[in-house]
């Protein structure tokens, strides 16, 4: 009796093991290899890597396009602000001759003509009061130094009364529009005789 119980647990000892083993060797056959894992790892961290520079080149586009569409902006806002500022500035230039006749016009001094002349002048006023409301402003060149940026020197002569390069004569009145030239002064300039003498001497040498 004894006996039969030792071999009962014998055989389910045996067939314990048995049943182990082939687990194993089951698990064995469904677990995958290494260096299969090791593949899907390097395949899998690869795609993570393009994710991620995909990401960067996405945010670097969109903060470059909306910096460009700020500029767009800003441009814009300065274009229409410009337009607004200088409005008009073509019809302030072409009333320049006009404004030039009137002076001219008024200049003359004949009898008989004071009243006409009269009416001339309070037109002129009125239209230099216009331009200046608008913004548009006489160049003050006279006995000044010459200023390139604002005049056109057409003629020299010396007078040694003033200082070399000062305007001695403007021949024709020059205006600002805002912060703009509108027209140049033409203007005729100091030239003092040592100063010629000595650029013809430098020439010269």
């Amino acid at each position: 009796m004894e006996e039969e119980v030792k071999n009962e647990q014998t055989v389910d000892t045996l067939d314990q093991e048995e049943v182990n083993t082939v687990c194993e060797e089951v698990s064995k056959e469904e677990a995958p290899p290494k260096k299969k894992v090791k593949e899907k790892r390097k395949k899998i961290d690869k795609e993570k890597d393009e994710l991620i520079k995909a990401n960067l080149d996405l945010k670097e586009k969109v903060l470059r396009i909306t910096a460009e569409m700020q500029n767009i902006r800003r441009r814009s806002e300065i274009d229409l602000a410009n337009a607004y500022k200088y409005d008009g500035f073509d019809i302030m230039e072409k009333l320049l001759p006009v404004i030039d006749n009137f002076e001219r016009a008024i200049s003359i001094k004949q009898e008989g003509t004071e009243k006409f002349l009269a009416g001339f002048k309070m037109i002129y006023d009125n239209l230099r009061e216009i331009l200046k409301s608008k913004g548009v402003v006489e160049i003050d060149a006279f006995h000044k130094e010459f200023d390139p940026n604002m005049m056109n020197a057409v003629m020299t002569d010396t007078n040694s009364e003033y200082a070399n390069n000062v305007v001695l004569e403007v021949l024709q009145k020059g205006y600002m529009y805002q912060d703009r030239i509108l027209r140049p002064a033409m203007v005729k300039v100091n030239e003092r005789e040592e100063i010629t003498q000595e650029n013809n001497e430098r020439n010269d040498e």
